[in-house]
């Protein structure tokens, strides 16, 4: 009996040596087993000679751990880790170029307001608004913003990390 894949998003935290070329390696093993990068982050750690990479891949669990054991194989990978969602501690920034005349920004205002989101550009046609929360947040704001003209977004992706261990439940 054939039982269908469940395919779900999983997020892995792959801290590497900052060497010429690591980036590459990464998303071609990925995308050499057939997997879409839905999302990557790329940023210093504090150790100067360490990135620490955010992939958001989609796949069963099986191929999630066949890909972090692959990642192990290239030989600037330090470390590969799971995040896990339950435990996850994730954000991401977004910047909204919105349209706005000057009898609009009110309303935009308060939506920005709300979501506790900061204005970083103002201009004669509109503004430059950034974000940060998780994903459904961000995207929640954008939804609220689709009556206005939003010109242009530009999003980071997701950065996460697993919460510290609780002594408690």
């Amino acid at each position: 009996m054939k039982t269908d894949r469940i395919l779900t998003d999983h997020i892995v935290s792959v801290l590497v040596h900052n060497n010429p070329g690591v980036l590459s390696k990464i998303t071609s093993l990925v995308t050499r087993r057939g997997f879409n990068i839905d999302g990557i982050s790329a940023g210093p750690t504090r150790q100067n000679d360490m990135f620490r990479l955010t992939i958001v891949v989609k796949g069963d669990d099986k191929s999630i751990e066949q890909i972090q054991k692959q990642l192990y194989k290239i030989i600037d990978v330090v470390k590969v880790a799971p995040i896990i969602k339950s435990r996850m501690v994730g954000r991401e920034i977004c910047l909204v170029k919105i349209k706005a005349s000057l009898s609009d920004r009110h309303e935009v205002l308060q939506i920005i307001n709300v979501f506790k989101a900061n204005v970083v550009d103002v201009g004669g046609n509109g503004l430059i608004v950034e974000i940060t929360g998780d994903s459904d947040k961000i995207d929640s704001f954008l939804a609220l913003l689709e009556s206005h003209q939003i010109v242009d977004v530009a999003r980071t992706g997701i950065v996460a990390m697993n919460r510290w261990d609780r002594p408690y439940k």
